[in-house]
């Protein structure tokens, strides 16, 4: 027990020991209604970048809030068993900072997709009971053709049991049998904003290439 205390206040796990307290605060503030489970939800996956990243990294259609819970947990399990089994046994003096910062970038790959296929079991559980924006980035198809209201019906890909709404534009009305992927909420209409599956992936496609040039003409600016 007393090796255990050592570890969680010696760095690198005493990252995880302050941000875990954080997250039994939330929670506490959760359970006690102070605060809401939709503290980190947005209405639009435009220009919120936790959002996208999460939805990137296999999160979408669970709440960003339990996400981050379920990823710290693993990783501070992962950095836990690498500072019992490895590092406290080492000499590090002042490597013990860079050896750390390594340990935990490599805690959190690897608890990435641990955490989103743990994630993705639940999804049904989250569909029914959570607040509707946590399903951004979810894909769905098309059921029903748009009506005189411009909305069409739609059941999530991996879940036909659950049915949403889908507000079309003018020139790019919902199909019926389309694959499409929610990208804003329409909290006053109950209804969402969708884009083709495949222009998503392309945009995003796009969007990562367009970051790899900017990096690649900083170095290069750099040098």
């Amino acid at each position: 027990m007393a090796s255990v205390l050592q570890s969680a206040l010696s760095f690198p796990l005493v990252v995880f020991t302050l941000l875990l307290a954080l997250v039994m605060l939330y929670w506490l503030l959760v359970a006690l209604r102070l605060v809401s489970v939709e503290l980190f939800e947005h209405d639009s996956l435009k220009g919120d970048h936790l959002a996208s990243t999460l939805v990137a990294l296999g999160f979408a259609g669970v709440p960003a809030s339990f996400s981050l819970t379920v990823l710290l947990v693993l990783a501070s399990v992962i950095t836990l068993a690498v500072e019992l089994v490895v590092l406290r046994w080492l000499p590090l003096g002042l490597f013990r900072i860079p050896v750390g910062v390594a340990v935990l970038w490599g805690a959190f790959v690897l608890a990435s997709p641990l955490a989103a296929s743990l994630c993705h079991r639940l999804h049904r559980w989250f569909h029914r009971h959570s607040p509707r924006r946590c399903l951004l980035g979810e894909t769905v198809v098309v059921s029903e053709n748009s009506g005189e209201d411009g909305c069409a019906m739609a059941t999530l890909a991996d879940d036909p049991e659950c049915r949403v709404r889908l507000h079309g534009k003018a020139g790019a009305m919902p199909a019926r049998g389309e694959r499409r992927v929610l990208v804003k909420y329409l909290a006053g209409e109950g209804s969402y904003r969708s884009v083709l599956q495949r222009d998503y992936l392309e945009a995003r496609i796009r969007l990562s290439r367009l970051r790899g040039r900017r990096r690649g003409g900083g170095t290069a600016a750099s040098h």
